[in-house]
């Protein structure tokens, strides 16, 4: 168990501490066999379990002394066993949530104590007691790297006899906790090698093969497959080296014989399809638009037809690479302290050279030997082979980051010996791209630059500003091109004077952020963050988190590798260099590739280690104590604004920062909470994270801070609870801790739309719980809903329309609505184009519309004529929630049959839905043409559109809800002319009695009352009988349901009479 632990186990990486065990596949497989072998270990070891630990297991339980039975001494919050050593100690004790346990009788009685808390046990024990084994069988048998000679030990004791049957016992026991490890690794190692990588070569091999099919003719499975670029690096990748590093071997160009030219991304995790060549700038997109699969070959079959079925009757060998040759491909990013460099980011020097599509060569014509040679750039960057750099084995790419250009002799470097003593600044001046990576990098793998929702495109692609001409320049320009100057050129005392005197001037203008670095100041503050003097590392940083507000200069500091350096001083001991570090992080870190730079280098685990510096105490503070509360504050401003990557909540999940934000949510101080709350709700569009706020008892505090007088504060929090609110237990939780009456009361905040957005959100989630909703009556929260309907920006309509919805649902709350005049501008919104909006109003609208009078009004606006005409939506979405507001509007309507057949192509339309792919949209739409049917004029129409066979060819789905709504549409268009025939003779008869094996009632009602219908026909009760309907039915008869009950009896009696005339017309 402890080598388990120590190698297979996934533990995160907490600021300080032990870390805890990541929430991840691997380890709950892992906890799961441990539980396992523990529940059974008492009734198969009985000798073993009774073994008295060295040490005691202990850890925090959640378990209450009321939980332990009879077999415990329980005094208010201390239990103890009766069970005991020989000692007299009990092997079980228990004060206020801290146990510790003895021995594996009392393990195995804990697991069957905690019920559905096992999981939660078990974790918490292994976190708290690393190595078990040693606290087991004592500290010499703790788990060791390399030769573990306990076991030899163990067996000189029990040979000497000197502790005679224990060390016997103790024997057994090790051998028992080895098995359990080793079955433990073999499980982890099963998962952990399921992963393929290609290498190079592999993708290279295939490629070749792949070739020799290729061309015309009947034999032929391809036209072409064509590398997009002819340069080859050494390592065999054919992508740019940018790419490389994501994982990218190649990028091809397959012409197969019956689809479209098909653009193929190869990387080590496998092959996808990429957005192809843009026609305009001649570069690839990146971004995957396929699944991944695991080589060429398998992708192709999936997308030609003609390949598939072609490839397995060509004669060809498969090619293996030779042992003597393999080689491991890997890409190495050299750090520029390594050459003795100003380290800057690669990225600066490099613009993104797009491989251009090559002119097919035309077939059957030989083509001239053309020597490759890489470009200039190529060269300038280092990237091509040397001598050197490679060996048998392994092939690497040294991206080399280039150094910095010295604007003047005799200047001393900041990493020179003489700085110091003497602070000299080197001009800096790295060559600048113009748009900076101006090609979208979304990536070949989507995980690694998915982003959040709400992540947008700031400053992507913004255009570089310069002033036109020197003649309507202000003064502050030419002052602080002068200040630079000195930065470049003075020394220590001459360099802080010169920071002093650049934050006199007003940094928040743009005009002075931009002057800084046209004149090369920011190049200049940057190189200071890699000097020695902590006086000009704070100047220099005070004044890059003023200016990075302004996007381009953001751009700018990310361009010259100033992340990197920042991202270093996170671990200086100087508290003000981390807090003014991490403030500039979290405002460079405002678009996707600096959130990509501060992971890549290690930023978010130092990040989250800055959480964990806050005093327990908040009183009485001291400076020392206030520079803590800072630094973690600036650290959780920078997760937030790295959290709008979904590769960076993983990272801060894995770096222990789950349990540190909930620490720093109880906070007194708003300015704290603020970026916690909002890194938290960032990350809440994550499943694991709307967990460990549920588990970490974060709701409790988010609904504590919603009182709170910070607009900004209860915004955050009301999102956090509105992306949590999806699951029941957090709902539940809102509630318990009186979470409904403050965001009912912050609905009157209409002013400030991001909080109303955010409230009206949380209120739409909880209305989902019919506790909830009779809560929010309570408050009178639907009037003030109702209200919200008019003047709102469609981000606030879309929850408000959402929580009226759902609170429609009870009867009362519909009378409401329409009371406080809410039908009319519901009604309104049917004509919008907000497809998540429209979603939400049908809903309302079809709830609204269960009231007679509610439908009174509904009907005089039109309103059944828009939710028909939502029919024509091309969303799935929006056509199933619009069928289903039709159902109550027909059922509800004064002369529902003449309304419907006014709507001119109307039952056409529905009809023809039926050809629909989604579950949900057929499932509406039946349950709407069993309403219409009721009309025999209708009927009549949609049995001339051809409902019956369309109908028929559903019959077998195995969805139950869609088979319910089915059979209830079938039985109705049973009732005209002979559609019941057409019915059996479309084969929907047979697949219909396989319905009544499903385990809803309803499905049983609704096929029982088809297969009534049905069995009016002579033939379809033949079928009925061949499918052994009767016994299923003769079940149904002794139903409680009367429907169910007499059309199940209905059915049998039809049969049976078919049997009675058959016998008579036989026998006479």
């Amino acid at each position: 168990m402890g080598a388990a632990l120590i190698r297979a186990a996934q533990w995160t990486t907490a600021g300080s501490g032990t870390g805890k065990l990541e929430i991840t596949p691997l380890n709950e497989s892992l906890l799961k066999e441990i539980i396992k072998y523990v529940e059974n270990f008492s009734a198969r070891h009985p000798q073993e379990a009774a073994l008295v630990f060295k040490e005691p297991l202990g850890w925090t339980t959640t378990l209450e002394p009321s939980a332990f039975g009879p077999d415990y001494e329980i005094s208010k919050s201390t239990v103890n066993s009766k069970e005991a050593a020989k000692d007299g100690q009990p092997l079980l004790n228990l004060s206020s949530h801290a146990i510790q346990v003895y021995s594996f009788s009392q393990l195995s009685n804990i697991l069957q104590l905690a019920q559905d808390k096992k999981l939660k046990e078990v974790r918490a024990c292994l976190e708290a007691n690393r190595d078990p084994v040693a606290k087991i069988l004592g500290p010499s048998f703790a788990t060791v790297e390399g030769e573990d000679t306990s076991m030899l030990r163990l067996l000189d004791k029990v040979k000497e006899g000197g502790e005679g049957h224990e060390a016997e016992l103790k024997m057994k026991m090790l051998l028992l906790l080895q098995q359990l490890d080793m079955q433990l690794l073999n499980n982890s190692l099963k998962q952990m090698s399921q992963e393929v990588r290609l290498s190079p070569l592999t993708v290279k091999n295939d490629v070749e093969l792949l070739k020799r099919f290729c061309g015309e003719g009947e034999k032929m499975v391809l036209k072409s497959v064509e590398y997009t670029s002819d340069y080859e690096f050494s390592n065999g990748c054919r992508a740019a080296p940018w790419r490389q590093v994501l994982g990218e071997i190649c990028y091809l160009v397959i012409k197969p014989v019956d689809t479209d030219p098909l653009y193929i991304t190869c990387s080590t995790a496998g092959v996808f399809l990429n957005g192809g060549v843009e026609k305009e700038r001649e570069e690839i997109d990146y971004e995957r638009k396929s699944e991944v699969y695991k080589d060429l070959v398998t992708l192709l079959k999936n997308k030609s037809p003609h390949f598939a079925e072609n490839i397995t009757k060509q004669d060809f060998a498969i090619y293996e690479e030779p042992p003597s040759t393999q080689k491991t491909q890997h890409v190495e990013l050299v750090d520029t302290e390594e050459q003795g460099q100003t380290k800057r980011s690669y990225e600066n020097q490099e613009k993104n050279v797009h491989e251009k599509m090559r002119q097919q060569p035309t077939q059957n014509k030989p083509t001239p030997p053309k020597k490759l040679e890489p470009s200039l750039k190529w060269k300038n960057l280092n990237l091509t082979s040397s001598q050197g750099e490679k060996n048998e084995n392994s092939t690497i790419i040294k991206i080399v980051k280039p150094e910095k250009e010295t604007a003047a002799k005799g200047r001393i470097s900041p990493r020179s010996p003489e700085f110091k003593n003497k602070a000299h600044f080197s001009s800096a001046h790295l060559p600048r791209r113009p748009s900076a990576r101006k090609t979208k990098t979304p990536g070949a793998r989507d995980e690694d630059f998915s982003e959040s929702s709400s992540e947008s495109e700031e400053d992507e692609d913004q255009p570089d500003r310069r002033q036109e001409s020197n003649t309507d320049l202000p003064s502050e320009y030419w002052q602080i091109q002068k200040l630079v100057k000195y930065l470049k050129g003075g020394n220590q005392t001459a360099t802080v004077i010169a920071l002093c005197s650049m934050r006199d001037f007003n940094l928040a203008q743009e005009t002075c952020q931009l002057a800084i670095r046209n004149v090369g100041g920011l190049d200049v503050l940057i190189n200071l963050l890699d000097t020695d003097e902590i006086k000009c590392k704070i100047g220099s940083l005070k004044i890059l988190k003023e200016i990075s507000r302004n996007s381009q200069i953001r751009r700018a500091i990310a361009d010259l590798g100033g992340l990197q350096t920042m991202v270093k001083i996170l671990d200086s001991p100087d508290k003000d260099l981390k807090f003014l570090a991490a403030e500039t992080i979290a405002n460079v870190a405002k678009f996707r590739r600096a959130r990509r730079t501060v992971r890549q280098h290690g930023g978010i685990k130092r990040l989250v280690g800055l959480l964990d510096c806050v005093p327990d105490n908040s009183a009485n503070l001291t400076s020392e104590q206030e520079k803590d509360i800072e630094v973690a504050r600036c650290g959780a401003l920078a997760l937030w604004s790295c959290s709008k990557s979904t590769r960076n909540k993983e990272a801060i999940r894995k770096a222990g920062g789950i349990p540190l934000l909930a620490q720093l949510l109880k906070s007194p101080h708003e300015n704290m909470l603020i970026p916690v709350v909002g890194t938290l709700q960032e990350c809440a569009s994550e499943q694991s994270y709307r967990i460990a706020i549920q588990t970490e008892e974060m709701i409790k505090d988010l609904v504590k801070n919603l009182s709170r007088e910070n607009p900004e504060l209860q915004m955050h929090c009301a999102s956090a609870i509105f992306k949590c609110a999806e699951d029941i237990v957090t709902r539940d939780l809102v509630r318990q801790y009186d979470g409904l009456k403050p965001l009912a009361t912050l609905l009157s905040m209409s002013e400030n739309k991001q909080l109303l957005a955010a409230t009206t959100g949380a209120i739409w989630k909880c209305s989902i719980s019919i506790e909830n909703v009779a809560k929010f009556q309570e408050y009178k929260a639907l009037e003030t809903l109702v209200g919200l309907l008019t003047d709102q920006p469609e981000e606030v309509l879309v929850n408000v329309v959402g929580a009226l919805g759902e609170c429609a649902q009870e009867p009362s709350n519909r009378a409401v609505i329409r009371r406080c005049g809410g039908i009319q501008p519901l009604v309104n919104l049917l004509t919008g184009t907000n497809q998540a909006l429209l979603v939400n109003v049908t809903k309302a609208v079809g709830a609204c519309a269960t009231e007679p009078d509610n439908m009174a009004i509904i009907d005089r606006l039109d309103g059944v004529r828009l939710l028909w005409s939502l029919l024509k939506n091309q969303n799935p979405d929006v056509q199933a929630s619009a069928a289903w507001a039709i159902c109550p509007c027909i059922e509800n309507a004064k002369d529902a049959g003449e309304m419907v057949r006014s709507f001119v192509g109307g039952l056409e339309l529905i009809v023809n839905l039926l050809k629909s792919d989604n579950k949900e949209v057929l499932a509406g739409v039946c349950a709407a043409i069993a309403r219409i049917a009721k009309d025999e004029e209708n009927l009549a129409v949609i049995t001339d559109h051809g409902v019956v066979p369309m109908l028929a060819k559903l019959a077998s789905t195995t969805d139950d809800k869609l088979r319910r709504h089915l059979a209830e549409a079938i039985a109705r268009c049973c009732m005209w002319g002979s559609n019941r025939v057409s019915f059996g003779e479309a084969g929907a008869v047979a697949p219909l009695v396989q319905y009544l094996n499903s385990q809803d009632t309803s499905v049983h009602r609704a096929t029982a009352q088809a297969l009534f219908q049905l069995s009016r026909d002579p033939n379809n009760c033949i079928t009925m009988h061949e499918n052994a309907v009767v016994k299923l039915l003769l079940d149904m008869v002794g139903s409680t349901d009367e429907v169910l009950q007499e059309a199940a009896a209905g059915c049998v009696a039809n049969i049976r009479r078919l049997a009675l005339a058959n016998e008579k017309a036989r026998y006479g």
